[in-house]
């Protein structure tokens, strides 16, 4: 074999590679079951402290490795609410944009295929723990969120989401 000919063999050997290999990360990103847009089903949804909010609408996108979340919807005091972030499953913190009262850093943790965990923190104190699982056939994501939010109250809340 001529060194021309093992060149051009090992360039499409390498070109072949870097297709299946961005083929495979795309499937897996398009497998994550909390991809899609959410609305709140604020009548199956708890909150302690109350109330809760009016409305909210979540969007869940791939972002790299990741996720992007974008929050939009009305405050129970009727206030709008605007807020999101993007991030690994990597536990590095990332900042919240918008306004959330409780967050200006998150980190996220995967659990398993429909579950994972986002740890809340506010000027680098740790506020609320939530944990999102999405259901098996993919129509409802229900949402737990629990700790002390930046008003020192105690949170007890589960949020469910259902898929548009």
């Amino acid at each position: 074999m001529t060194a021309e000919i093992r060149r051009w063999c090992v360039g499409g050997l390498a070109a072949v590679l870097v297709a299946i290999i961005s083929a495979s990360v795309a499937t897996a990103q398009a497998k994550d079951p909390a991809f899609g847009t959410w609305k709140l089903n604020v009548a199956k949804s708890t909150f302690s402290p109350g109330p809760g909010p009016k409305e909210s609408t979540l969007t869940i996108e791939a972002d790299g490795p990741g996720r992007k979340v974008a929050v939009v919807g009305v405050a129970g005091d009727g206030t709008p609410v605007k807020w999101g972030y993007s991030g690994s499953f990597d536990r590095k913190e990332v900042k919240v944009t918008g306004n959330n009262p409780d967050a200006d850093v998150v980190s996220l943790r995967r659990i398993d295929a429909n579950s994972t965990r986002t740890t809340y923190k506010k000027a680098g104190k740790q506020t609320l723990v939530v944990g999102i699982a999405v259901s098996a056939d993919g129509k409802t994501m229900t949402v737990v969120q629990s700790g002390v939010n930046a008003k020192g109250e105690t949170v007890k809340n589960m949020l469910i989401f259902d898929k548009q």
